[in-house]
């Protein structure tokens, strides 16, 4: 009888991604601290997942600078200290700039009557309060500028360093009130962009994502302590 070989299943509803997510969300947060082992093993039991995605989820991890392993050892959460997280932000500030800039002189139009038609449509999420799905439609927002750029080196870098940055620009939508601001300072970023004002549009960005960065870092002085 032939031997059928077990396959390494992940539960449906269960990707990579989302225990990514779920994991760097609880770092950022505070419910996992630094220092602090991830067991492979505890971690599938948790999931209901095999090793195998596990193991990914935690090399995705590392890559963000959320933890750190050496050979044969348990992960470990790193301490993301402020002084670290504000460099990458203020990266970010710089390349969300570019992108803003070069999105105000190169989107068309059907891009920017969606980007403009999206931006309103996000108010409805906003009074409802639903952070989760106005987090969703932040990537969604952010990443119509990359494109909108039409520079595929400057989207792929932007792309990169947003990933690391991913699960704190989540938890700033923890704080109270800062959804309206949010969608506020997004509104300043469209309206240049729809007056195809580069400079302004460039300006815009850079300040959105200073006030995510002061936002963001409640979580990682609050990982400090």
């Amino acid at each position: 009888m032939k031997q059928v070989r077990r396959r390494e299943v992940i539960r449906p509803g269960t990707t990579v991604e989302q225990m990514v997510r779920a994991i760097a969300d609880m770092i950022v947060t505070g419910a996992i601290l630094p220092g602090e082992k991830l067991d492979e093993g505890s971690l599938a039991a948790r999931f209901d997942v095999s090793r195998t995605p596990v193991r990914e989820a935690l090399r995705e991890l590392g890559a963000m600078g959320l933890v750190a392993r050496e050979p044969n050892r348990s992960a470990v959460v790193t301490n993301v200290t402020e002084a670290y997280l504000h460099s990458m932000f203020e990266a970010m500030a710089e390349l969300e700039a570019i992108c803003a800039r070069l999105a105000a002189e190169r989107m068309t139009v059907d891009e920017r009557r969606a980007l403009e038609l999206d931006h309103r449509a996000s108010m409805a999420l906003v009074h409802q309060g639903a952070d989760e799905d106005y987090s969703a439609y932040n990537t969604e927002f952010h990443t119509r500028l990359y494109r909108g750029a039409h520079n595929e080196h400057i989207l792929e870098m932007v792309t990169q360093t947003r990933a690391r940055l991913a699960p704190f620009r989540r938890a700033q939508f923890r704080l109270p009130g800062r959804l309206t601001k949010s969608y506020e300072e997004h509104g300043q970023i469209v309206t240049a962009i729809m007056r195809a004002d580069g400079a302004a549009a460039g300006q815009a960005a850079y300040s959105h994502v200073e006030i995510v960065s002061d936002a963001s870092a409640v979580f990682a002085k609050a990982n400090e302590k």
